[in-house]
């Protein structure tokens, strides 16, 4: 994907595949300057897994660039599992990477989904964050569920309707139950064709401008089945988390150096739960890109994105 504002492209200097104590084996993998900042990368979905575009977001000099694909996503195994798949897992899952990295601390970069376990990671563990990047929030409230599934058609009815009309009318009333029944049938003429669905409506909700390149990308089986799977599985189930409880612990996080940048026009995760969060934790420093969806890679966000961990790379801080 093309975008002048990041770095050029790169390759891992060193990947591996983390164990966990289950059935979950965790891909990960390192670029950039061994010796420089390090920074996670945390990735969208949940489900998305990585992609190599997200190293470009650091420069390659200053930062050692961890990328990693959570649990059934990517490539860690089993592909699209749920078992012992809760942000408890996962939050144990990135302290487990990076006790087996040797890091100390690390800058903790996350978007979307992304940044919920980010945020969720850096409540838990705040001595390990040295700064925190944030793009498009999203708390994982049910009003913030309710929206993506069904509100958002406010804006996208087309996509809307082709999610909701894959539904038989009688169980139309409730889109999350009757897709997650579908998704987590373990026959593929069952749950593929309601993952592509969901992947795809996702997509071409995700930009300011139509991007055929990245509908067809999240429509692809593989993605399209773990993202439309976990997504469902973690909003059945709340995000494993209590109501509120990230708003609700910021006071764990407030002195960490941090900066949400958030696109205006963000259909996927409105503008509102950035405003929310910025009015409670009005020490991060919150960049509107008053020209973007939610896409990371929307060129305004993505000027951001690079300006901020530029910025922390010079001084610590996000000026």
């Amino acid at each position: 994907m093309s975008n002048s504002a990041l770095y050029p492209p790169i390759t891992p200097y060193a990947s591996g595949m983390l164990e966990t104590t289950g059935v979950h084996r965790l891909y990960w993998e390192t670029s950039g300057n061994p010796e420089g900042i390090p920074v996670l990368f945390v990735h969208g979905g949940p489900g998305s897994g990585t992609s190599p575009g997200q190293r470009q977001f650091f420069d390659p000099a200053r930062y050692r660039i961890i990328l990693f694909d959570q649990r059934g996503s990517g490539r860690s195994t089993p592909h699209g599992e749920l078992t012992d798949n809760t942000t408890p897992h996962l939050i144990a899952d990135m302290e487990a990477l990076r006790t087996e990295l040797g890091i100390d601390t690390w800058l903790v970069f996350g978007g979307s989904w992304g940044s919920t376990l980010a945020l969720a990671y850096a409540q838990t563990h705040p001595g390990r964050c040295r700064g925190l990047v944030l793009r498009g929030i999203f708390l994982c409230r049910k009003s913030e569920i309710d929206w993506f599934l069904d509100g958002i058609r406010a804006l996208f009815p087309e996509a809307q309707r082709q999610l909701a009309e894959f539904i038989p009318p009688t169980e139309r009333h409730d889109l999350l139950t009757a897709y997650h029944r579908r998704l987590v049938d373990p026959d593929p003429a069952v749950h593929q064709p309601a993952a592509t669905h969901w992947a795809t409506f996702e997509a071409s909700c995700s930009t300011l401008l139509p991007n055929p390149d990245l509908v067809s990308a999240f429509g692809s089986d593989k993605t399209a089945l773990s993202l439309s799977r976990i997504e469902a599985h973690y909003f059945m189930n709340n995000i494993f988390l209590p109501d509120n409880s990230l708003l609700d612990n910021v006071d764990r996080i407030r002195n960490i150096p941090a900066v949400i940048v958030q696109g205006r026009y963000d259909a996927v995760c409105p503008i509102v739960s950035a405003d929310e969060l910025t009015r409670a934790w009005p020490e991060a420093r919150y960049v509107i890109v008053p020209d973007a969806g939610h896409s990371a890679f929307e060129p305004g966000i993505a000027r951001e994105l690079v300006a901020a961990t530029d910025a922390f790379a010079q001084t610590g801080l996000f000026t």
